[in-house]
């Protein structure tokens, strides 16, 4: 009886070791690229010479965007051709309106191989700091 009740306990542990987690799933997203608040991304791209993404729509770009920022659209079907002549040595620091498509941009630069990837939590929606 004994060795039946351990051979369900291996069994039962085995099993639960295959599954995935998906909170670690999402662990391991989130150490591809770090998300920062708007005071620390300002801080962050103040004075230097950086490489700054709204990846936003023309039109929203057009409306206002942070000071230095090229814009990249993450819908473009070339997004990643346009992305071609960044440094992928340098830090990117990317933003949207909300933080979505940011999200998604960064995924994108991660797998086109970026090394240090920032995101602006909450877009430009919760940038304090100047806008063109």
């Amino acid at each position: 009886m004994k060795k039946i009740a351990l051979l369900f306990i291996f069994i039962a542990f085995v099993s639960c070791q295959q599954k995935e987690n998906p909170a670690s799933e999402t662990i391991q997203q989130e150490l591809i690229y770090e998300v920062v608040t708007a005071d620390a991304f300002a801080d962050y791209i103040q004075g230097k010479d950086i490489q700054l993404l709204d990846v936003r729509t023309k039109k929203e770009f057009e409306g206002g965007h942070i000071k230095g920022a090229a814009h990249h659209h993450i819908y473009d079907k070339d997004f990643k051709e346009q992305l071609r002549y960044l440094d992928k040595e340098k830090p990117v620091y990317v933003y949207c309106k909300s933080g979505g498509r940011s999200e998604e941009a960064a995924l994108e630069l991660k797998e086109m191989g970026f090394k240090k990837i920032y995101d602006l939590k909450g877009g430009i929606s919760s940038w304090k700091g100047e806008v063109e």
